[in-house]
């Protein structure tokens, strides 16, 4: 069993530059994937997200990659020709016009504003397109292993409010064999004209305790299972929930009614918990 709130975070670099990836996520009906990614990597976004769907399968998750160069090796100079041609005119203008002595030295070009530009590269190499794939991929790692921490306590708590659900549909067993008896007895009690005698029991509740215990033994197998159970112990629950209500209209005896009123308890109790449940 696994949660869907957790964090998992990773940083890997080569030469060039170092990919930083964080991802936060939390409970959601589906999978819902948010990246938020550099220019330069929209082009990779796509793969980013379907890597992120492989292993993310119910949950909103939040994604942000950061690429960082190192020591300016993931830049490209560019110089401005035309400003530079320009600043050699102006230079040679105020030369002629002011009978100036000296030749453009090249220690003033690095002072001329504006002249050079720091440029990411339009397109991603292979090797950053690797590494960020694989800084992603160390991240969703760290998320699972958040996500399964979490989902152990889910399961702790969710399995020993199975065991009572459990330990309640058997004694509703017993119930259920006690009122079998009284039927009879208010059969037995009816009139002349073959009507049954009014009674506070509406009929047997062997059925729905049979579905009842069945649904209970299922709700525990899914806690065991490891793949994503979270839609599926919800939807067991509602029919859990339907047998207690059914239950309780059929058989309003005082100590099935306690047995019903607890373990509906115990069915808030999960479903509050499984709403967070991949």
């Amino acid at each position: 069993m696994r949660s869907m709130t957790g964090f998992g975070q990773a940083t890997l670099q080569d030469r060039r530059v170092k990919v930083s990836v964080q991802i936060r996520s939390v409970n959601h009906r589906h999978a819902d994937i948010h990246l938020r990614v550099p220019k330069l990597y929209l082009s990779l976004e796509d793969e980013l997200r379907e890597q992120a769907r492989a292993k993310i399968y119910r949950g909103r998750a939040d994604i942000y990659v950061d690429r960082t160069p190192i020591k300016g090796r993931g830049y490209r100079v560019e110089v401005d020709d035309a400003l530079m041609e320009q600043y050699c005119a102006a230079l040679r203008r105020i030369k002629q016009r002011f009978r100036l002595q000296g030749d453009v030295d090249l220690q003033l070009v690095p002072r001329l504003p504006d002249l050079f530009q720091f440029k990411e590269p339009e397109e991603i190499e292979a090797s950053e397109r690797r590494l960020a794939l694989r800084a992603l991929d160390a991240a969703l790692k760290a998320l699972t292993r958040s996500r399964d921490r979490e989902g152990r306590n889910l399961k702790r708590d969710m399995t020993a409010e199975a065991r009572r659900l459990n330990d309640t549909a058997r004694r509703l067993g017993k119930c259920a064999a006690s009122i079998d008896q009284r039927l009879q007895e208010q059969n037995a009690a009816a009139n002349p004209a073959g009507e049954a005698g009014s009674g506070a029991f509406k009929g047997s509740i062997n059925e729905e305790v049979v579905r009842l215990r069945s649904h209970v033994e299922m709700l525990a197998g899914l806690m065991r299972d490891p793949e994503p159970v979270g839609k599926k112990i919800d939807f067991l629950l509602q029919e859990i929930q339907r047998e207690m209500t059914t239950i309780g209209a059929k058989a309003p005896q005082l100590e099935v009614v306690r047995l019903v009123l607890g373990g509906k308890e115990g069915v808030e109790k999960i479903r509050e918990q499984v709403q967070n449940v991949e």
